[in-house]
């Protein structure tokens, strides 16, 4: 099943960090999906930065450290479906994928809503999470209608 494509549709994607809680040190990328691995690299990436800069109170570093552990493993699982033995682990690794980006989004609303962190600070990094949320529901759904 390993393939450059890893069974993502080709789609041309921007990603751009203006007024983002973490936007230093991330390269701006126009690049087709099969570079979806830098992608949620990237992500990790602005995950750990996000943790790093937490106020040090105890829910923030509660919260935090549950972010930090759903969003850097996103692209540690899709690492994993490009590896996939069959379409079935395919697609149950990029479902798996799919639930640790859904978490990532709830503790981010967390974040905001307990009043951690000011929303406009999240936005592009919540912006990103429902991007990649629909790049994978889009792979799932086409690995499913492929398989059949």
């Amino acid at each position: 099943m390993q393939n450059d494509e890893c069974g993502i549709l080709k789609i041309k994607f921007v990603i751009a960090y203006s007024n983002s809680y973490i936007q230093e040190d991330i390269p701006v990328t126009d690049q087709p999906s099969s570079d979806l691995r830098l992608r949620t690299k990237q992500f990790a990436l602005r995950i750990i930065r996000l943790y790093q800069r937490l106020p040090r109170s105890g829910e923030a570093q509660v919260i935090g450290k549950q972010v930090l552990r759903s969003g850097t493993s996103v692209g540690a699982q899709y690492r994993e479906a490009c590896r996939a033995k069959s379409p079935a682990d395919f697609i149950s690794k990029m479902e798996g994928s799919l639930q640790e980006l859904d978490e990532t989004g709830y503790w981010l609303e967390l974040l905001i809503e307990g009043g951690v962190i000011k929303p406009e600070k999240l936005g592009d990094l919540q912006k990103e999470t429902e991007e990649l949320i629909a790049i994978f529901v889009a792979s799932v759904k086409t690995a499913k209608r492929n398989r059949k």
